[in-house]
């Protein structure tokens, strides 16, 4: 079954927010090329707040995405951006429905 979810990251400057979208760029190519159980690992700027990104993220299944939080490149990719945050990440798990492109539950 398909898990998805949406973080939210909000930066203090435009100096992180930089640094967090180059780190995010290195992070995605490594999903690519090696997590076949991350079916949509998309990032996002958020329209009207300059500082904030969003990512949006489909696995496969539970065990898809715990891959995804044990893999090196994503660990490292924590330990990097933790220090550009404003505060804790938004995480929010969802709940499929009705969509295309994104597998059903």
């Amino acid at each position: 079954m398909a898990l998805a979810l949406v973080v939210r990251f909000d930066l203090p400057d435009a100096a992180s927010a930089a640094r967090f979208d180059r780190l995010a760029e290195e992070v995605v190519a490594a999903v690519a090329a090696h997590e076949p159980g991350t079916l949509v690992y998309a990032t996002h700027a958020v329209d009207g707040a300059p500082l904030s990104r969003v990512f949006y993220e489909v696995y496969a299944d539970d065990a898809a995405f715990r891959a995804h939080e044990e893999a090196p490149h994503v660990v490292e990719f924590h330990r990097r951006k933790d220090p550009l945050l404003a505060g804790e990440p938004e995480v929010r798990f969802l709940v499929p429905g009705p969509a295309t492109g994104v597998p059903a539950r």
